[in-house]
């Protein structure tokens, strides 16, 4: 059986463009949600989110010619991408292109140009709408301009299961080098969907945290008074590679995946099931993927989105599973520090495993100042923990119940 490694990250997030200026921002918990700078919410119910502010395509070798022809989410895709196959240093060569592919995600796309795609239509008529229009804002383009941006010919395709979108691309990516068809691939998810027509959207449905006074604390996981997610933007993208190709070129190891679950609720299109059965069935599913023991277990990054049924089943779902084991793990959401990426979540929080497992660092669940009584794990709250990750979880729930869970190890 092929192994599989993590050997690149790349991250764009509201911590900062760059897997440094990210990482070290999750260990000092600190938080990149703040008041909405990209469009005026002044009349908005929802005047926070998690805006990325110090990005420039410029960096990444994206013209500015191109740049009206590129949604925004598309920009970071790219951006992360090469990040994370700089930091691979894996070479894409017409020797390896066709054996090095791309899933890329994206849970609702170049939105931003279809809303001002549609203020130029209404306003000065049909023959204004740009040309670029549709293959900027269709969810796919994400991937096929990582591909386009980077050489990569192998398998191609972007999976759009709202927020588990970025986890279920790792680990289709996952099964994809398992099974011999490619022997790397650039895995993850990206999202940019701050504008007034999303962050409204969202917001009357009663899924917003509505803290505008105290932006930096509005997303709260696991807490007594969650009341809502915060949008986030960015992406989060991986370089996974054959474990023999790897050792082969020398490349660095962050981590090694070994076990994928997906799961669907099959309930309601927007609420989890109760008790979590359905996120349970996909750790399971993982769990048995990888031959791993529950005793094994020593980290969750949880979906933890800072709403109340989420959080209440999530945790439910990880009870059922892990029983009393559940007790001496760690769970944590990072969510208070990014915001909710959506599509792009998985990707990030992936990217926050394998460098959790590397760096042995259980990342912290910071605004975790009221506990809920009802939620009694150990959501290493505000703090950083220095410990040994064995293995660890990342968990992905998105509207439809769509479930996704990736499992990884240190590597040995």
């Amino acid at each position: 059986m092929r192994r599989v490694v993590v050997t690149g990250i790349g991250l764009v997030t509201a911590l900062g463009t760059g897997v440094e200026k990210t990482w070290k921002s999750i260990k000092e918990g600190k938080t990149g949600v703040g008041k909405i700078e990209s469009f005026d919410a002044t009349d908005n119910p929802v005047k926070v989110a998690a805006e990325v502010k110090d990005f420039n395509p410029a960096d990444f070798g994206i013209e500015k010619k191109e740049v009206k022809k590129l949604a925004r989410n598309s920009q970071f895709a790219i951006a992360a991408s090469k990040m994370a196959i700089e930091d691979s240093k894996l070479e894409i060569t017409a020797e390896n292109a066709e054996k090095v592919g791309v899933i890329v995600s994206s849970g609702i796309g170049g939105i931003e140009v279809m809303e001002q795609q549609h203020e130029i239509m209404l306003n000065k008529g049909i023959k204004r709408i740009s040309p670029f229009t549709i293959p900027a804002m269709i969810s796919n383009m994400a991937a096929g301009n990582v591909a386009i941006y980077t050489g990569a010919k192998g398998p191609n395709k972007a999976v759009v299961t709202a927020c588990a979108a970025g986890t279920h691309s790792i680990g289709d990516a996952f099964e994809t080098i398992k099974n011999g068809k490619a022997d790397a691939m650039i895995a993850g998810g990206t999202e940019a969907c701050i504008t007034k027509f999303a962050i409204n959207g969202f917001a009357n449905m009663k899924a917003l945290s509505t803290r505008n006074d105290e932006p930096e604390k509005a997303s709260r996981p696991f807490t007594a008074d969650r009341d809502g997610f915060v949008m986030g933007e960015g992406a989060g993208i991986v370089v996974l590679e054959e474990l023999e190709s790897a050792k082969a070129r020398g490349a660095k190891i962050y981590a090694e995946v070994v076990g994928y679950g997906e799961t669907c609720d099959a309930y309601h299109i927007t609420s989890p099931a109760e008790g979590g059965e359905g996120g349970a069935r996909a750790i399971k599913m993982a769990l048995e993927q990888g031959g791993i023991d529950l005793s094994e277990v020593d980290y969750i990054n949880a979906h933890g989105t800072s709403t109340p049924a989420n959080d209440r089943n999530e945790t439910a779902s990880i009870k059922t599973i892990f029983g009393d084991h559940a007790y001496n793990l760690a769970v944590s959401s990072t969510k208070g520090a990014t915001g909710h990426g959506l599509g792009a979540a998985g990707g990030i929080e992936g990217a926050f495993l394998a460098l959790a497992i590397s760096e042995g660092i259980l990342p912290p669940t910071i605004n975790h100042d009221t506990p809920d009584p009802a939620l009694d794990l150990n959501y290493v709250p505000n703090v950083a923990v220095e410990k040994e990750i064995r293995v660890g979880l990342s968990n992905s729930l998105g509207f439809g119940g769509h479930n996704a869970v990736i499992a990884m190890k240190k590597y040995k």
